[in-house]
């Protein structure tokens, strides 16, 4: 949606998109059944843009005049009857948006309805339907110059809600579909290489599908995919010329080892390559030991030659507190200070991610004035539950072409439950330690075997599972 429209007129080309796409597709389902509406249902198309977009300007209940005013100009020439000169004084007192945001509590009757003639056809309509939907949603959103946190919740529920209609069904994304939606997978490079070629970024509803795959983790998906929602409604209002607030892309991840963090980081590179925040998508990892020389005059150097491998990407310094331990004549300092100013002097061309111990990092980012305003949002990590990671050790032991017996899978929780849950626990990196520590003891019993057979060779029991 390029352009500079009035403020007024932002919702009149997703409407007119979302009804131009449904509306000769209802027409074809009903010709097929001999309905007498085949050739009427552009109404049906559009009173479900009407009340779309209405539940998301009562999403937040505020209602105001710029989202109104985009709702009446879109409309109104489509129910003349329900909005002859209306104005947003009087589609209030009219109550024609209160209470619509139930709306986006469950599929409507018109995505359900292509979504079963998917099934039945072969087709991709209710993909289509998702596309335009999500146009219309992040278009209201973008209306207001201050997007409130219930609206991207209600991004986010609406997003998440129809996703897992269509993977329930069975119908995946399909390449060349409105937005981009494709099911190819290319892995970004892991540091830039000045002249190749990339491959297209990734779409968006695949990586943050690949994100909800990962085991657990709610509240750090919920947080990145209020990023992901923020982003886009910024990018809507710089397509139209309207303010967008300053904002820093920077964050701080807290937890203890194992907790997916640099998994998240790999995933929010690409996240923002897909929408345009960095222009490659690559993932630099670094800590302390990359960072700092030992002789005065290197590290700054050496801080300066890790920022430019991870231009266009995302830098992660894990363990980033380390930095901040040797005193005032220790080299980290020095890194510190020539972080801030990289941070700022290249704010347009890469995302820093500091990572740590939840404590830790908080001293880290008193260490110097400079580094809180830059780094304003952190993202807790929390432990795993036993459940989590038995969950992780079983798609381990899958990935491997092993399966686990009810008494060993049994046998792993219990070690899980077991542990002393304090600082430095291990989480994943748990997982993977008890996971080789069986394969081990898989591979003694199976040569002390007269003649095992291809299930021994698979199969994990109670004995291999350490005590």
């Amino acid at each position: 949606m390029g352009g500079s429209l009035p403020r007024s007129d932002a919702l009149v080309e997703p409407v007119e998109q979302f009804v131009g796409a449904l509306a000769p597709v209802l027409a074809g389902l009903a010709g097929a059944t001999g309905s007498s509406r085949a050739g009427g249902l552009e109404e049906d198309a559009a009173l479900e843009a009407y009340d779309l977009a209405a539940a998301f300007v009562d999403s937040d209940g505020r209602h105001s005049d710029d989202e109104l005013w985009a709702f009446i100009t879109a409309f109104a020439p489509r129910f003349a009857t329900r909005l002859r000169q209306a104005t947003p004084v009087h589609v209030r007192a009219a109550g024609l948006v209160a209470g619509k945001r139930a709306w986006l509590h469950k599929p409507s009757l018109l995505f359900d309805t292509l979504l079963q003639a998917d099934l039945r056809n072969g087709t991709r309509h209710a993909w289509a339907y998702y596309e335009h939907a999500m146009l219309i949603a992040h278009t209201v959103v973008s209306l207001d110059a201050h997007t409130s946190h219930a609206e991207l919740a209600a991004l986010d529920g609406f997003r998440t809600m129809l996703l897992q209609a269509l993977a329930a069904a069975g119908l995946r994304p399909v390449a060349g579909a409105p937005g981009g939606t494709t099911a190819a997978r290319p892995v970004a490079p892991p540091e830039a290489v000045e002249g190749e070629r990339l491959a297209a970024p990734r779409p968006l509803d695949e990586l943050l599908g690949e994100l909800d795959d990962l085991i657990g983790l709610d509240a750090v998906k919920a947080e990145v995919k209020l990023v992901a929602d923020l982003l886009q409604v910024h990018d809507l209002r710089r397509q139209r010329g309207l303010p967008v607030p300053e904002s820093t892309h920077h964050l701080v991840f807290t937890g203890n080892p194992g907790t997916g963090k640099t998994t998240v980081a790999r995933l929010l590179a690409q996240i923002y390559r897909t929408l345009k925040v960095v222009e490659r998508g690559h993932l630099v990892e670094t800590d302390r030991s990359g960072l700092v020389a030992g002789y005065v005059g290197q590290t700054a150097t050496r801080v300066r030659q890790v920022f430019d491998r991870a231009m266009g990407g995302v830098l992660l310094i894990d363990e980033a507190y380390a930095l901040a331990r040797g005193g005032e004549r220790d080299f980290g300092i020095e890194a510190i200070d020539m972080i801030v100013k990289l941070v700022e002097d290249r704010r347009d061309a890469l995302v820093v991610i500091v990572a740590g111990y939840p404590d830790e990092m908080a001293t880290f980012l008193d260490s110097n004035p400079g580094l809180r305003s830059r780094f304003p949002k952190t993202i807790f990590f929390p432990d795993y539950s036993g459940d989590e990671l038995l969950a992780i050790f079983a798609v381990m032991a899958a990935q491997d072409h092993y399966r686990c017996t009810r008494r060993a899978r049994g046998k792993v929780r219990a070690f899980f439950d077991l542990q002393q849950r304090d600082r430095g626990f291990g989480n994943a990196r748990l997982a993977r330690n008890l996971f080789e520590q069986a394969i081990a003891n898989q591979a003694s019993r199976i040569v002390a075997m007269d003649a095992p057979d291809d299930d021994d060779l698979v199969t994990l029991t109670a004995h291999d599972i350490p005590d």
